[in-house]
This record gives C-alpha cells, structure tokens and sequence, in this order.
C-alpha cells in the first residue's frame, strides 16, 4: 500500500534529550553525514576492477590471456591480448575514477555544510547539514508556502541562549520513516506532555523564507531524514541497448564455441586421416582427439575478435562526445540564471532518443509559479482585453503602485478614478478579503508576504488600482483607498477550507457600516447569491467561461451588509461554536454557511499561473513524436486542471475528461472500469498480457500489457487518494489500461513515493522507456526511479538537479534534449554497433574459412600485427568519427518533423533481428573476401614469371581487401561528411599503408626475426596490376548489394528519415535556418467547464492572522547557518537555496 510507512526493523520509538549529548548519543543514531561516493583511495583499484572484471567481455580476454600463457595452446602472442585489455580497463577506470571524484566533491560541499550548536551553553560552528528537526523558537513572520509554528512553551525561549541552555524537553516520536505527510511525537517538559505533529517540524530540503534565524531539536540526521527515506534506492541505470549488448555478447561467446567446435572437430578428422602420414616425422606420434582439444583452445584465441572487448571502450568514448554536445550547446544554456544543459551521467546518451513517457512535475517545471492579474468582470463589463497597440498601463498617479506590475486595459483604471461604486467596491474586497502579511523596509515601499502567489497577485492589483493594503493588526486592517488612509476593524475571517472553497472576512468600517467580503469558487458563490443578481449572474459566467478557455484561473467576488444586531447575536454563537469540545468544525462551518447566503455579486478575477517559456509548443512537439506526457503533481486538483488546460494537454475539443476521485477502492475501480469502457465500448474486460523472458539466459520474467485502440481523445485527472487504492496489487493493471487509453494523464495530490510508484508501475507493464522530469526535492524518487531523471535548476533548491541524470534551466529544453540529442546519439549508438559487429564479424569469419585450407591447423590467416592493430588502429577513428559526427538530417529538420523520433521509441535501428541481418552480411562479404583473392592468386604468377602463391602474399592481400571493404561500408554509412570524417577515413587508410611497408621492410626483419617475419611481402605483391584489380573486385562484390537494397528500399519502402532527407536535399543552404519559433495563439473560445477556486491555498491562515503571536516582532536577529544531529541548533536564512 502507499500509505504503509516503511521503518527500520531494529527501532520502534525514538528518544532524546535536549543539551544531554551523552544520553543521545548512546542510542547511536544515524549521524548526518551523506555518502553517494563508490570508493575511497584504497578500494578503488580492488573494487573496479573487480566491478570492470563482471563484464562478460573483460572476464572472457583475461581468460584468454591465460590460455596464451600455455605454449602448447598459444596460436598468437601475449601482446595481441594485453594491449587491448590493458587499453580498456585503464580508460573506464580513469572515467569511473572521475565520476567518483565529483560524487565526493559533491558529499564534500554537503557535509561540510556550517551550523552553530549549542554545546554547554555555548554556541560552537560545527559541520554537517543534512537533518529533519523539531522548531523550538523562530523569528518567523510570513505566511508564504506553508507555515511552521514552535509551541507556545518553546516559542517563549526567543533566541536566548541561556533559556536553551537550560532547556531539557525529551522528545518521544516515531522511527525515521518516509511519511512527509504526518508527523506523530510528544515533548515532555517540566511534568507536562505536549503534542508535536506536522506543523512543529522541518524537514530536510525545505527552504525558508524571509526568517532571520530558528533554532531547532534534531530528530533525524543523514540517511534517517523523511527525505531521504523518499528518496529510494539508488539503482544503477543501465541504457536497453547495454542490457541487449550483453545478451548479444553472450549469443556470440556460444556462437564462437560453436565455430571452434566445428573447426576441431575438423582437426581431429584431419589428423586421423592426414596426419598419420607425417607421423614419422612427430616425436610422440598423432593423437587426432588430444590435438582436436588443444586446436579448439588455439581457436579460441585466433577468433577471439568476435568477441568485442573494445566495443565497450567505444561506446563509452562515443557516450562522453555526446555528453559534451549536450554540456556545450548553446541553445539550451540559459542566460538569464547563466544556467548550461549538463549531461551528469555518460551513460544514458542513446536512450534519450527512446523515451515513450514523460513524467512531469507542475509547479517550478511547468509553471514559474509567478502570478499576474490578467482580466476581471466588475459589474457584467469584462476588462484586461489586450487591444492593438496598447501598451503599459500608467499608475504614475499611485505613489504606493508595484512598478512591476503591468495592465494593458486603460478603461479600467478611468473608471476606478472616476468614482465608479461597484468598482471600488470590487478592489476594496481584494484589499481586505486575504490573509497576507505586509512589510515596509522603506517608506512607501511595500512587500507582500503571501500564502499563495495567486492571492499575492490579486492584493497586488487592487494595490495598483488604488486600494492599498498597507497593514494589519489582529483586530484590524489598514488601507489607503484613493490616496486616503482608511482602518477597518477586523470582526471576523471565515477561513477557506476544501470543502467551502471561499474565505470571507466581516469588517466594521469608520463608519460603524458592517460588511462581510466573500471570494471562492464561482460555483459556490453563485449558490448563495440573492436572487436580485441573476441578470448579473448570467453575464459574469459568459466571462468567467471565455476565461476559464483561455487557461485562466477564476474566482468569484460578492459582498453583503449585515446588521449590527444579528452581528452581535452571531458572534456569540461563534464564540460558543470555537470553544465547543465536540463537533467544532462542523458548528464553525453551519454558522458560516449561514451568514455567508443572500450575497451580492460584484464580478470575478482571473488570475494567470505564468507558463515556463515554450511549455505548450513543447508539449505539442513531444505529443508529435507520440510521447506521453503525464503530470504528477502535489498541487490540488482545480490547480493541476487549469495548468492542463494552460499547456493544451486537456482541451475542450476532447471527448471527455474522466475525474477519478472516489474515497474507497470498490468506488475507485468502477470509476476506472467505467471511463475504460467508454473509451473501448468493444473492449474485452480482461487486458492482453504477454508474458515473456529477457536478460541473460532468460532469467528474467515480463510481463507487457498491450496498448488497446481508442476512437477519440481522452484525459484523465486521478487524486492522491484514488491513487493510493489503483496502486494496490489487485488494481495497479486496471489503472494502468485506463490510463494509457488516455492521451494526457494527470495525477493531483500525490506524494513523492506515489510519483515513483507510477513510474515504476508503467516500467514494469509496459517495457517501455521512461523519463522524469522535476525541480524539487519532492521530485527526487521520481527521477531516480525513471530510466533518466532530469532536473530543472529552478527556484526549489538543487535536490532534484543533484539526484539527476541531465539538468537544465528551462522546461523547453526538454524537446532539443529528444528530438536532437536523444535522436542523433541513438541514431550514431545503433550505427556504431552495427557497423563494429560487422567489420569484427567479417574479419573473424575469414579466419574461420582459412581453417579449411591449412588443415584445420589453427594458423592465422592475416599477419599478426595487422592482428593487433585491425581494431586499435586501423578501424577506431574512423567508426568514432561516425559516431560522434554523424546526422541523418540536421536539427531544423529534427524540430520540423517530431515524427523522426519515433523509430527509437519502437527499436528500429538495433535489435535481435538487425544483429542477425548484420551477421549474415558479414558471413557474405567475408566468403567474398576470402574466396576472390584465394581464387586470384591461385597459381598466379607476377610479370617476371616468378609465383606469388607464397602465404605470406596471401595474407596481405586478403587483409588489404578486408580493410578496403570494410572502409567503403563506412562511407556508405556516413550520412554527414565532415573534415574529421575523412581525415580519420583516409588517414586509417594512409597509416596501414605506411605500417605495412615499414614492419615488412628489411630493417625491421633485421632488428627484430621473429617479430617482423613479413620481409619484403609488400613492396613485392603490391606493384602487381592484379593484386589492385582483386582489391577492386571484392569492394565492388562486397558494396554491391548493399548498394542495391537501399536503393529498391528507398524507391519503394521509403521510411520517413528518408523522406525528410530527399526533401531537405531539394532546399539550398537549410542547415542555416532555425527553426521558427513558434508563437502560442491564444484561443478565442469559451470553456463550459465551471473553474476551480484558483488559489493554492490551505485552511488554518484566518486564526493565524488574527493571532497574536503571529505578528509579535523579535528584538533582535541572528546570524548563522545549518544544524546537527540531536542537540539545539540555531539556523540563519540569507540564502532561498539553504536546506534544513
């Protein structure tokens, strides 16, 4: 279940004792540092190798190297293994090394974190900073985000260090679990137990705001904190294309004992037949069945290059060029943070062009979570219309306006100075109906501390409007309306709550004329208006809906006046209500719902939650390329609902929006089963689940469930609580049909454990890639659990960058990170393996013909340096090159047509089946390049009538044509020819020809005879016409049907890369156009779905405002950072990004 709290097996409760270090520290809890580091200096060496050694590749050639050390089995030298293998474990130790480093500069900066600790009195700087703690006395004023208050006993401490010196509360709470939600505790001090919960805490990874200094009793340090309980198993990411690899590396180990097999099984028949009539000339005689064992250990060596130990080397060369284009590229660094894309993993490159999920969080990854007042309907009339030509309106005429407030309706602001009562009355409710705090550093200048950035927005407006908020006592408010100073007495707040979905306040103004302002959902509004406004009720929702179809989010205004004696009757009531035992909330509510009935509207806002920069055009490329884009988020539902409509992700052209919301798990699946079969009315009620086996040797189960069709378009919107009863084991499927049917998803509420839970559920039913996107630290268990996290370095902190694959500032940079970098690094990853297998299969499979020429004798068909060197030196630049350069069409055209995408997300390019296309093309073009020279130089002789039949010209014929075949193969790969491409190409090329004519020169015979026995093999068999027409044949032979098939494949199976590659050749000079830029329009319709009460708001914040406490000011401020674990910290915030 997701709301099961996971604890530690060895502990049940935990206890501590403030300023008793000893007593604390005898329980041996957690302390607070962190560790995300692999080595230290003395482990690394042991442990990556004994890490690099688990790579079936790396075993099978130290395996090798041991069989080359017996003599009697040796078919090559030592060196033609302990270079490569010695070349490879150094490079992936030096990058595994490096990586390391980060992570331990990374903990570094955690840990070393300053905190001041109250040890004896005395406040000591100590390090470390990662811990959950219970507030004990703060200088806290605001309300913005969520409120934290001390108990009244602790509170009255302040930041006297000799009261928390002498302070000995005990702390009794529940175990380190992964419960943001809930917190359940008691402090016992002098004899008397008061009650901790949710409110008196911090977690680690909040921020504070506009708090100069706290001071706090650690509870959970390190790995004990709630965050980190979220924050869920780091598990090592392997990319689908790894995990194919190692299948396929296994298939070749089999298919390479097969071959061996075969060729001593022909060893043995040849000795038995043959070899008895050289027995004469043997010391010991024949043994056909001893020497077939000891051939089929030489063949494995000769034919070790089948398996590829350098391919992994390759690849992770290949993974940290792309790595680097993502780090460097311009168009994803943003200026205005100077924030650059960072790619913090290597490995993850070619799966970014796989994605099929997206899972976003909203707020700070979809939205700024910026407000701005951007319409409203005072009276039936509507405003904020943006006409042509119309620019900033001018509030010079307010002394006490916001400068960065911006109107474009001058109307409104004449009728306002005109006098005009229904609009004063409209801006005079927006400046006493709220719960935000005012601050005034200098005169005149204002500071708005709101709960919610929307009831900042309006209190703004209203402000610049010339109704000014300018402070407030817990009996009263002060405004300056129109340039005079007005008090009102503050009698009561009827505070929002999510079943009232409205606040209201009753004031008395100078006058003695009583009057409650009430604002909330306009369908809750209108139900207690008089029946006077219904005229004025029909006008307002026309408005309210043209809003509402332009993303807006709306709220309704009305006021009434109130007759002094029933006033004084009611708060008699209310007082008696406040003070009952039993049933206050239920009496509060009826007293309210009471008062709050014959209202008068005066008309409605509409407030807009800024979209991040290219959110919709992102979201509808991503939808292009048949990417599922679903929200989580852990705003309410009318919030998430309104940003859906914002992002065109739910749109009024759909068919229908399913709301999952039920309140027990029979009612979630009938709500389930019940959109599913409108969606499919022909559908079968049991899903089609494929079961089958993958990973090496089969071991691993899967289970797939089909995507079923859908006539239409469809979303669904699920709350935190509903998802809680779909995730159960019994449902999780039923969930998961419903919501793939839909084309947008999103789920409200949701705790960051829900977050990985989805993720984890579509992962394991649909075995398809995913990628989590968040910014905050709630977001971490998402983005660790998806196949690549990325983390937007936004306005929560860098939790969420940290625990990243890939980062960046904007959410836009999402489409350039898939459709460009994805797409290209997936596209250059499956080139190079198909390539790389083919050139090491070709060149393996000529040996393997070679064997039924000498008698099965295990001698090597090419030279063996051109052994060693074939795949170090010869054939890695030029296939990097490749891989690191090439395109199939350039970005303008990757944005053009997000169709290109898809081919990655179904495994075109690389696959079981592409592998086995790629063998036989090898197993062809190898019987060529054996077969025609072997039939050319049979008993040919050169110009001079010398024979040229000898071996040793053999080989470099054979080695010549392979590498010139191979060669041109790459060439018809390239698909982008840059100057390094041909450098490497023609370079490779040039050094084999230099290599050869040096080793087989008579000074290097001379220097070294049994090195270099190759004498003068080059400059003998290289000035024969045909030996250079036999070159010519096999690379004619060999290309032709390779030629061929992509040219009947294009002309009558053109796939779209190439359609969009024969369209971009008709244009001239594209690669220099960008991509347009795409303007959103905004929608001139109407939406007949009635709004939400748009405010992010929370219940509590009406008797917080009329508290007291709450607005009692500190003497004096504190200057200090960080806490640790178990004793009384004191924590300064300067820094939004400091982390408690």
């Amino acid at each position: 279940s997701l709301n099961d709290v996971v604890f530690p097996p060895t502990e049940e409760e935990r206890h501590l004792r403030a300023n008793d270090r000893e007593l604390n520290l005898s329980y041996k809890y957690a302390d607070n540092a962190i560790k995300t580091s692999k080595y230290n200096i003395f482990t690394f060496l042991p442990l990556n190798l004994f890490e690099q050694f688990q790579r079936l590749a790396n075993a099978y050639f130290l395996f090798l190297l041991c069989l080359q050390s017996i003599p009697e089995v040796s078919s090559l030298p030592w060196y033609t293994t302990v270079v490569p293998l010695v070349l490879v474990l150094s490079m992936t130790m030096a990058k595994d090394g490096s990586d390391d480093m980060n992570r331990h500069r990374c903990d570094k900066q955690v840990n070393n974190r300053q905190v001041e600790v109250l040890v004896e009195g005395d406040l000591k700087r100590e390090s470390s900073h990662s811990v959950f703690l219970i507030l004990l006395s703060s200088s806290s004023r605001e309300t913005n985000l969520k409120v934290k208050q001390a108990l009244t006993v602790t509170g009255m401490l302040e930041d006297s260090v000799e009261k928390l010196s002498n302070f000995n509360g005990e702390v009794r709470c529940e175990p380190p679990n992964n419960r943001l939600d809930k917190f359940t505790g008691t402090l016992t001090l002098k004899g008397e137990t008061y009650s901790l919960d949710n409110e008196r805490i911090l977690l680690r990874g909040c921020t504070l705001r506009n708090t100069q200094w706290c001071f706090g009793l650690v509870v959970f340090g390190g790995p004990d904190t709630k965050l980190m309980q979220n924050c869920g198993r780091t598990t090592f990411k392997r990319t689908s294309i790894d995990r194919l690899m190692n299948v396929l590396v296994l298939s070749i180990f089999g298919f390479l004992m097969i071959m061996c097999l075969i060729l001593a099984i022909g060893n043995g028949i040849w000795e038995y037949q043959e070899g008895s009539k050289f027995a004469a000339f043997l010391p010991k005689g024949v043994n056909a069945p001893f020497s077939a064992f000891l051939t089929f250990w030489s063949y494995v060596i000769i034919l070790n290059t089948v398996v590829p130990i350098s391919l992994y080397v390759s690849v992770e060369i290949i993974r940290l060029g792309n790595s680097f284009y993502i780090n460097w590229d311009r168009k994803m660094y943003y200026p205005k943070n100077d924030t650059p894309a960072e790619a913090r993993t290597t490995t993850l490159n070619e799966e970014l062009g796989q994605i099929k999920y997206i899972f976003s969080d909203k707020t700070g990854t979809l939205t700024q979570n910026i407000m701005t007042f951007n319409k409203c309907s005072i009276n039936g009339k509507s405003y904020g219309e943006v006409r042509g030509g119309t620019g900033r309106v001018d509030f010079s005429w307010n002394n006490l306006a916001d400068p960065k407030f911006c109107f474009h309706d001058n109307s409104l602001v004449e009728v306002v100075r005109e006098g005009n009562p229904e609009v004063q009355a409209f801006f005079r409710l927006l400046a006493l109906c709220h719960t935000v705090m005012p601050e005034e550093k200098k005169e005149g200048e204002l500071y708005y501390q709101a709960q919610s950035p929307d009831e900042g927005a309006l209190v703004t407006a209203a402000r610049n409007f010339g109704f000014v908020f300018r402070s407030r006592t817990p009996e009263s408010i002060t405004v300056v309306e129109m340039g005079e100073l007005v008090t009102y007495e503050l009698l009561a707040v009827l505070d929002f709550n999510n079943v009232r979905k409205r606040m209201s306040v009753i004031v008395r103004s100078p006058e003695g004329k009583l009057t409650l302002y009430c604002k909330g959902a306009d369908t809750i509004i209108f139900e207690r208006l008089n029946p006077s406004c219904s005229n004025l009720t029909e006008v307002t929702t026309l408005h309210l809906n043209e809003f509402a179809g332009e993303g807006l989010r709306t709220l309704a205004l009305a006021y009434k006046d109130i007759d002094p004696e029933y006033m004084e009757d009611w708060k008699l009531r209310h007082h008696v209500a406040n003070t009952a035992m039993d049933e206050r909330e239920e009496k509060l509510d009826a007293l309210y719902e009471e008062i709050e009935k014959g209202l008068l509207l005066l008309g409605s806002t509409a407030v807009e939650d800024k979209l991040q920069d290219g959110v919709p055009q992102t979201i509808e490329q991503l939808s292009k390329a048949d990417i599922k884009i679903w929200v989580l988020t852990g705003d309410k539902q009318e919030t998430a609902e309104n940003i859906g409509y914002s992002c065109n992700m739910l749109r009024e052209e759909m068919n229908e929006v399913f709301i999952v919301s039920a309140n027990t798990a029979e009612e979630v699946r009938k709500e389930l089963q019940t959109a599913r079969r409108k969606m499919t009315p022909d559908g079968t009620e049991e899903p089609t689940v494929k079961k089958s086996r993958s990973g090496l040797f089969c071991l691993q189960k899967t289970e797939t469930v089909a995507d079923e069709p859908v006539n239409g378009e469809y979303a669904m919107v699920i709350n935190g609580h509903s998802l809680a009863f779909a995730l159960e084991k019994d449902m999780e499927i039923e969930l998961l049909r419903t919501a793939c049917m839909c084309q947008t998803v999103i789920c409200c509420r949701v705790t960051p454990l829900q977050k990985a839970q989805v993720v984890e559920l579509v992962k394991k039913y649909k075995q398809a890639v995913t990628l989590a996107i968040g910014d905050g630290a709630n977001d971490v268990s998402m983005i660790k659990a998806a196949h690549i996290g990325v983390g937007i370095s936004g306005q929560e902190g860098m939790q969420a960058v940290l625990s990243s694959d890939y980062s960046f500032a904007q959410f836009r940079y999402l489409q350039r990170l898939l459709l460009v970098h994805g797409r290209w690094s997936y596209l250059r990853m499956c080139k190079f393996l198909r390539y790389f297998f083919y050139k090491n299969f070709t060149f393996t499979f000529v040996h393997f013909w070679y064997g039924f020429f000498c008698g099965f004798s295990a001698q090597t068909v090419f030279d063996e340096w051109f052994i060693t060197l074939f795949n170090l030196v010869y054939t890695a630049l030029p296939v990097l090159s490749l891989s690191l350069f090439d395109q199939d069409v350039n970005d303008w055209w990757s944005f053009q047509y997000p169709q290109l995408y898809t081919p990655g997300q179904l495994n075109q390019y690389f696959s079981k089946r592409a592998f086995v296309y790629t063998v036989l093309h090898s197993g062809y073009s190898s019987l060529v390049l054996f077969f025609i020279p072997w039939a050319a130089m049979y008993d040919t002789v050169r110009d001079d009538g010398k024979e040229i039949v000898d071996y040793q010209s053999f080989a470099l014929l054979a080695q010549t044509c392979l590498l010139i075949a191979v060669s041109i193969q790459l060439g018809l790969d390239t698909h982008y020819w840059t100057a390094m491409n041909q450098f490497f190409l023609w370079g490779s090329l040039s050094v084999y020809f230099a290599v050869i004519f040096t080793m087989y020169s008579n000074g290097m015979f001379l220097t070294l005879t049994s090195s270099f026995p190759f004498i003068g093999t080059a400059r003998n068999s290289l000035n024969q016409p045909n030996v250079w027409l036999t070159m010519l044949l096999t690379s004619v032979l060999c290309v032709l049907p390779v030629v061929a098939y992509r040219f009947l494949r294009i002309l009558l199976w053109p796939t779209i890369n190439d359609k969009v590659r024969g369209r971009g050749s008709t244009h001239l000079s594209l690669d220099k156009v960008l991509p347009p830029t795409p303007r959103r329009v905004q929608a001139r319709r109407t939406s007949t779905r009635r709004s939400g009460y748009a405010f992010s708001h929370a219940q509590g914040y009406g008797d917080l405002v009329t508290s007291g406490k709450f607005l009692r000011r500190t003497p004096k401020s504190r200057t200090t950072p960080s806490l640790n674990s178990a004793f009384i910290a004191r924590h300064r915030i300067k820094n939004e990004n400091t982390v408690i």
